[in-house]
């Protein structure tokens, strides 16, 4: 072969190789660099984020999205991202990278927790109550000074309406055998009822507790607890997870996820909403975190240890799980599983 040949050949195959590029081949080609790297961030950091070309191939413009906000700029400057307002947890930094007209897509994963230590809490007992001991407790809430509890385990689930100061049940729905009752809620003059594995929530009238429907969830992992804020529905499905519901469609439109300043909490359990905060039991644990449901950041930690040591011991005694808000300031209502008493405790910073 003719040098001349030779040289056209070689030509057209750096020309093959340099127009065939393929998008699938993003993470051979580039990578996000974080000059100021740490192993978490806060919300009150600034990343300087970079794109490592490692091939040395023509870039013509960047695009950096986090949580939705975009971050364009001509190739290579360093781009700063303001973490200020961002959910907690782990995060994606998405880059779309532009090169010889053909768009690469690359991410990267950032964890973000909260900025500040939880303030901590612990209780006082105010009054005590009696409770059914067999009432295996998800979801308690109070509607009009008249306390609602759900109540699991399979052939044994129910919905109650009960006076909270005798222990009475006023009125109860027995659920189905297939069912394990979880969390509730009540919005708009219904109940809404949550069941563990089966994937599917109930909907009741509020004064007559009769079935108006179902709902199902398909995202969230299963189903533990549910508050509201009097618009949005919150969900808890035992993972660091709280999905917000669309109170009309009861559609999961998004999650935050819980975390403290040095790490996640799951098994996130039964929720209440408390002044604007998400009040959430945590499974196996006797404490509630207090949530800021805008980013999942936790704020303030009630430590319930001794409640249980309170309540008559027997074979059949569970954990803590279930709490209630009844408007009173500092003021909490709580039980556990299989627990025959209801306490009223006032919140108290340690």
């Amino acid at each position: 072969m003719s040098f001349y040949k030779l040289f056209i050949y070689t030509l057209l195959v750096v020309m093959v190789a340099s127009c065939g590029k393929d998008p699938k081949d993003a993470a051979s080609l580039f990578d996000i660099t974080i000059e100021n790297k740490k192993s978490t961030y806060t919300t009150q950091d600034d990343l300087t984020v970079l794109i490592n070309n490692k091939q040395g191939d023509a870039v013509d413009k960047v695009t950096y999205t986090l949580d939705g906000t975009q971050y364009p700029s001509e190739y290579n400057p360093k781009v700063a991202i303001d973490l200020e307002g961002n959910k907690l947890g782990k995060r994606q930094i998405k880059a779309t990278v532009t090169s010889d007209g053909v768009e690469f897509n690359i991410a990267k994963e950032i964890v973000i927790v909260a900025s500040e230590a939880p303030q901590l809490y612990t209780y006082t007992i105010l009054e005590t109550y009696p409770h059914d001991m067999e009432a295996y407790t998800q979801g308690l809430e109070f509607e009009n000074d008249t306390l609602y509890e759900s109540t699991g385990q399979r052939k044994r689930s129910s919905l109650r309406k009960t006076n909270y100061k005798t222990g009475e049940v006023l009125k109860k729905v027995s659920l189905a055998d297939q069912y394990f009752g979880e969390g509730l809620t009540i919005l708009n003059d219904k109940i809404y009822q949550l069941t563990w594995q089966e994937n599917t929530g109930f909907i009741y009238d509020l004064n007559t507790m009769e079935s108006k429907g179902s709902f199902v969830y398909g995202k969230s992992k299963e189903g533990w607890g549910l508050c509201n804020d009097g618009q949005t529905i919150y969900k808890s499905d035992g993972t660091e997870k709280i999905w917000t519901l669309n109170a009309g469609t009861l559609a999961e439109e998004g999650f935050i996820q819980i975390y403290t300043h040095t790490s996640v909490i799951d098994n996130v359990n039964e929720l209440e909403w408390v002044d604007g905060k998400i009040y959430a039991n945590v499974y196996q644990k006797a404490a509630v975190a207090i949530v800021n449901p805008q980013n999942g950041a936790v704020e303030g930690v009630i430590d319930l240890k001794g409640l249980k040591d309170e309540v008559t011991q027997h074979e059949k005694l569970d954990v803590l799980n279930g709490i209630a808000y009844n408007g009173e300031p500092n003021i909490l209502y709580v039980t556990g599983k299989n627990w025959d008493k209801l306490f009223k405790i006032e919140i108290v910073k340690k």
